[in-house]
């Protein structure tokens, strides 16, 4: 099952900054600077956390990850957008 997972960091350094942003790219939707959008199930969340993990420095940087609940039912209800509105991320193939 996948659930639905808002993803945001704020990394100090501007290579690592770029880094992580790539990576994030495989992983979910661009909504805002340094905010994703991800539909994950738990070995791709795993495969996120071990990935960026590896490119953050733990004592400078910092990554959230907040479980939206079920990306079918909770989770695409969790998200409203006040101005310019986005399409959350579907069931589509996810390309890591």
């Amino acid at each position: 099952m996948r659930s639905l997972y808002l993803v945001s960091y704020d990394v100090c350094h501007p290579k690592r900054l770029r880094r992580v942003y790539v990576q994030m790219c495989g992983f979910g939707e661009w909504v805002q600077y340094s905010v994703f959008l991800c539909r994950l199930n738990r070995m791709e969340k795993i495969r996120l956390l071990d990935q960026i993990g590896r490119l953050i420095k733990h004592n400078e940087d910092r990554v959230m990850i907040v479980n939206l609940g079920p990306a079918d039912g909770r989770g695409a209800e969790c998200v409203e957008f006040l101005g310019q509105k986005m399409e959350l991320p579907g069931d589509g193939p996810v390309v890591i």
